[in-house]
């Protein structure tokens, strides 16, 4: 099967948020899932809209839409290795449907976000992540960080 990355567009909000929902469920996470995957979807097309998120989906030779990835930017405040207020790549929603994974779908959309971030002039990619999709991102050269974090609920 042949399958092809292409940019989302506001279009595409719904399924970028399934793939959301998707990708909790499989994590095992719990909560309000519809209200979120709503949520995420007009948030999602808003992000698109103003060029805050970039995305990317893959499809197969006859447009269904098997996978995804993206990448909201943030404003980051300076800091000594950034000396200047920047805008960070934080990648999110890799997901690919279970018929079409181990085929390297992640990793090509993974290898087109990466290509992106070196084609803006980014100097640094950031993300989560989850128990399955750490060694694809070890792979890719990521590394662990010291972040912390203290959930408040």
């Amino acid at each position: 099967m042949t399958y092809l990355i292409r940019a989302a567009e506001i279009e595409d909000a719904a399924v970028i948020a399934h793939h959301r929902r998707a990708m909790f469920e499989e994590m095992q996470m719990t909560g309000a899932m519809d209200m979120m995957e709503f949520a995420f979807r007009d948030w999602v097309s808003e992000q698109i809209e103003f060029g805050l998120y970039r995305g990317w989906l893959m499809e197969t030779e006859g447009g269904e839409i098997v996978g995804g990835a993206g990448a909201r930017l943030i404003e980051w405040a300076p800091t000594p290795g950034f000396p200047r207020v920047h805008m960070l790549p934080y990648i999110m929603n890799v997901y690919v449907e279970p018929p079409h994974r181990h085929k390297g779908l992640a990793r090509l959309l993974m290898q087109a976000i990466i290509a992106w971030g070196h084609q803006e002039g980014h100097r640094t990619l950031a993300l989560h992540a989850s128990e399955f999709g750490r060694p694809l991102y070890e792979q890719l050269g990521f590394q662990a960080t010291n972040e912390m974090r203290l959930n408040l609920i």
